[in-house]
Parts: C-alpha cells; sequence; structure tokens
C-alpha cells in the first residue's frame, strides 16, 4: 500500500517569506523636494494656444508682440506658483482663460466680448 502525503503549503525555493514593499508615505510625488528643485532647473514649456483659442485670436484679430508672450508666460508662471489651476489672465484690451496645469491658453476675447461676461471655471485673476 502506497501512502499519499499531502502538503498544504508548499515550501519556496530560497525559504525567504516575500516582503512587501514600503509604500510612499505622501502618496503624491510632485509634491516632494526633489520634483521642487527639478522643477526649477528645468528650462519651462512656453505657454500654448489650443486651437479653440487660436481660432479666436484670428477671429478677433488679436495678436501679441514677444513682449506680450514674455509676460503672459511670466503670468502664468507666477499663478503655477501660488497654486492656481485655472486663470483668467487681463492683458491689455485681451482676456485669456488659461489653464495653468498644461500651460495652454484656453479661450481668448477682446474688449468688447467681454461687456457682460461671466467667467466660469477660474480660481485666479492676473491683470497684466
Amino acid at each position: 500500500m502506497v501512502d499519499q502525503i499531502f502538503i498544504p503549503n508548499p515550501v519556496q525555493p530560497g525559504g525567504f517569506a516575500r516582503q512587501q514593499q514600503p509604500k510612499p508615505a505622501s502618496g503624491n510625488i510632485s509634491d516632494s523636494p526633489f520634483a521642487r528643485v527639478l522643477d526649477k532647473k528645468l528650462p519651462s514649456e512656453g505657454v500654448k494656444f489650443s486651437q479653440h483659442a487660436q481660432d479666436r485670436l484670428k477671429a478677433r484679430n488679436i495678436n501679441f508682440s514677444s513682449t506680450d508672450l514674455a509676460n503672459l508666460e511670466g503670468a502664468v508662471n507666477s499663478v503655477a506658483q501660488k497654486g492656481g489651476r485655472e486663470s483668467l489672465v487681463m492683458m491689455g484690451d485681451s482676456a485669456l482663460v488659461v489653464s495653468i496645469k498644461n500651460r495652454t491658453v484656453v479661450t481668448a476675447m477682446d474688449r468688447s466680448q467681454m461687456k457682460g461676461n461671466v467667467f466660469t471655471n477660474i480660481d485666479s485673476a492676473v491683470v497684466i
């Protein structure tokens, strides 16, 4: 007669128990000191314009000089440092809604379109 051997927990090769890796405390890597230093050292991307914003600029004959674009980028950087996500940027006779996280102008309007307009989904405003 042959006896059967039942092993409920097979032995793992090497005899070591598997240990779980510790998880990061905060879970948000973008708040780490390394991420902040890296953000300061990397060259910042220029501000982009969405297709919608480009269409509005063209239709409303709004043009920006290189100085205007530099001022816009400075405003976006300033809002980003303060924690803004969506901002209204007033530049001369123009108003721009900018996604700070994406560094993208979402829409643009001139002074005539601003009258009576309600700006929603913004958490900050900058006047240049």
